[in-house]
């Protein structure tokens, strides 16, 4: 299998650095009787960053297919993000690129491992759906206890003379300098009047 190998470290002056993922890695790879294609690493970037220049040349190169599988040392070299880490996964799996962690067991090139990505997929879309729910809950109650959600009223709320906007127009003011003396925009003193006249 042609496999490519990600690593990454926060800084480079404290004593971290790639060899001992590499080493690792490698290893599993010679045990595996797989081929190393290529090897990305970021040094200094920070793993709460999705754009990283060896991320994103990883994920260009996935895309075309140059390999048929990812390799890293630990789940939070290449991602903190749950949410990060999962959408690159599915990618790679649309792909039918395989995806594997060395010291947190995640495989996707076997069965139990597509299994678990699987279910963490689904624990992930459970989470962001019982906090969409929490949010409209949140909204809703807000609203009943007659709190404005949602974008500011502002200009929407305007007090508009409709019958002054109107006599004015009729004797040749232009939409737009009455508008403006109200302190609206064109098309909502045309709306209000539409409404009106409805």
């Amino acid at each position: 299998m042609r496999t490519v190998l990600y690593c990454r470290v926060s800084t480079a002056d404290r004593g971290q650095t790639i060899e001992t993922q590499l080493h690792a890695l490698r290893e599993f790879c010679k045990a595996r009787g797989w081929t190393i294609a290529k090897e990305y690493s970021d040094v200094g970037v920070s793993g709460s960053k999705e754009r990283r220049p060896q991320l994103d040349q990883l994920m260009k190169d996935a895309a075309k297919r140059k390999f048929d599988c990812v390799a890293v040392f630990r789940l939070d070299r290449f991602g903190r993000s749950t949410r990060h880490l999962l959408n690159a996964v599915a990618e790679f799996d649309s792909l039918g690129v395989a995806f594997v962690s060395l010291s947190d067991s995640w495989d996707t090139s076997t069965p139990a491992g597509k299994l678990l990505f699987t279910v963490v997929s689904a624990m992930g879309e459970f989470e962001r759906s019982i906090l969409m729910e929490r949010v409209n809950a949140g909204i809703r109650r807000a609203q009943a206890a007659g709190t404005h959600c949602g974008r500011p009223k502002g200009s929407g709320s305007a007090v508009i003379d409709l019958a002054a906007a109107r006599s004015r127009m009729g004797n040749g003011e232009s939409l737009r300098a009455v508008a403006r003396s109200f302190a609206v925009s064109p098309s909502l003193l045309c709306k209000r009047l539409k409404e009106v006249a409805v």
